[in-house]
């Protein structure tokens, strides 16, 4: 079961984590704010961000991947791919019940 690290500006990360959610493309977004500093077109840049941590299913990571690329406002947003192949059965079953389609 993937997770996915994504950085996104403070005011852009609940709206990112709730049309992920209700568009099942994740079972649960996690939102941490942080300060990051990057570099970008020769600067060095500090600013406010939040860490969303994107549950989703194996089969559901391509989708969630082009979904936040989609939504995200960054030309290049911080897209990362996290493996915890120590889940637990229960919170395995809980994310496939969450991702996807309903049937």
């Amino acid at each position: 079961m993937p997770t996915v690290f994504v950085t996104a500006p403070p005011e852009d990360a609940a709206s990112l984590a709730e049309h992920l959610v209700e568009e099942r493309f994740a079972a649960c977004v996690n939102r941490f704010p942080c300060r990051s500093t990057y570099r970008w077109d020769g600067d060095v840049h500090t600013e406010d961000e939040e860490i969303l941590l994107v549950k989703t299913t194996e089969s559901g990571y391509r989708d969630v991947k082009e979904r936040i690329a989609e939504l995200h406002p960054s030309d290049v947003p911080a897209i990362e791919r996290f493996d915890d192949s120590g889940v637990s059965a229960e919170f395995a079953d809980w994310l496939d019940d969450c991702v996807g389609p309903t049937e």
